[in-house]
């Protein structure tokens, strides 16, 4: 385990160089605490800004990240039943479609979708709950780093309905497609809706076009944004569905979701066709 015994010794490392590194933080008192300290270790990736780290720094990052990749337990696609299997529903392509509850950063898909911001950098609040926070933080400091090279390149903010990919780094999966979702203020509208479709179906064309086979989502735009759920949902279904029945290159298509509610809502649509709401 390179020059450390332990993960323990990983961590504590890192912790110091992420410290040292910091410079506005090199006089905070780093806690005893495992827990404490990977918060705190997490925190120091979050607020980072994108600039090259040492190789050796890097070097151990992956070890820690990986090994603790490992111990949240890596789930491969093979294992999940599709929508035809496990939910008995008769839907167009069901049986390359997957509702999976759990923690998208433990999926080794070919690819997993971050609902990213328009500056495409992930979330820069120390240990927020959002899935951009919680890529980022299972991916690496790399991660954050190739972002800010697209964005240089690009040389303007992300627009919502659109993706980028890159490597996934230290998660399971082989990329990280992001896109921005809409931002819904008051009420929604049918661009909102168009947008939110554009995102789903700008992920499978770059998906496709990178000859990948499998694709995980995350329920864009549904949280800090504030998409309803039932409408999201519907639309994300129909522009998968669409987007298979003219396309082969994908065989799985994962819609994953953190919340009871979330798997239900998903559940009626795939089985009843429609949850009766529309955009």
């Amino acid at each position: 385990m390179s020059q450390f015994d332990t993960q323990e010794e990983q961590l504590e490392y890192l912790v110091r160089e992420l410290k040292r590194d910091s410079g506005r933080y090199k006089d905070l008192v780093i806690p005893k605490g495992k827990l404490e300290k990977r918060r705190l270790m997490r925190s120091f990736m979050n607020i980072r800004m994108p600039e090259p780290m040492d190789e050796d720094f890097l070097k151990v990052q992956d070890q820690f990240l990986q090994q603790e990749a490992r111990e949240k337990g890596i789930v491969s696609i093979s294992r999940l039943a599709s929508v035809k299997e496990e939910l008995g529903c008769a839907m167009e392509h069901g049986e390359r479609m997957v509702l999976w509850r759990g923690d998208i950063t433990t999926l080794a898909a070919d690819a997993i979708v971050n609902a990213a911001n328009s500056q495409l950098l992930g979330c820069f609040v120390p240990c927020h709950g959002c899935i951009d926070n919680a890529i980022h933080s299972a991916a690496g400091v790399q991660l954050r780093e190739e972002c800010s090279r697209i964005m240089k390149a690009q040389g303007h903010s992300e627009p919502a309905g659109t993706a980028k990919i890159t490597s996934g780094y230290n998660l399971p999966c082989r990329y990280v497609i992001h896109t921005v979702g809409p931002i819904v203020a008051d009420t929604l509208t049918d661009e909102d809706c168009r947008l939110l479709a554009g995102c789903y179906e700008s992920c499978l064309r770059l998906a496709a076009e990178k000859g990948l086979k499998s694709i995980a989502f995350c329920c864009i735009s549904t949280g800090e944004f504030h998409f309803p759920q039932e409408i999201a949902a519907e639309i994300a279904v129909k522009t998968v569905r669409d987007f298979l029945r003219e396309n082969g290159e994908l065989d799985t298509v994962i819609f994953n979701v953190f919340k009871e509610r979330d798997y239900e809502i998903y559940r009626e649509i795939f089985c009843g066709g429609s949850s009766s709401v529309s955009c």
